[in-house]
């Protein structure tokens, strides 16, 4: 990276709501998940858990212990 995209980035980010800068800490965990995912189990196995997880948020089943391991 160069001194003046990281200088741009530093600048964008000075201007984040701290309710963006909240979201955008979280896209960057869930890239960095999905890229290890990627590398230990490839694409397919990656996509499939990242849908799942969409499935069941909104289907409200994230953080229900009753739910956990039961199919959709």
């Amino acid at each position: 990276m160069t001194a003046d995209t990281e200088e741009t980035m530093q600048t964008q980010q000075a201007q984040l709501t701290a309710e963006e800068e909240s979201k955008d800490a979280f896209f960057r965990q869930l890239a960095k998940l999905s890229q290890e995912m990627v590398a230990s189990h490839g694409k397919e196995f990656s996509m499939g858990a990242l849908v799942l997880a969409a499935r069941w948020i909104a289907e409200n089943r994230i953080g229900d212990p009753r739910n956990a391991g039961k199919p959709s």
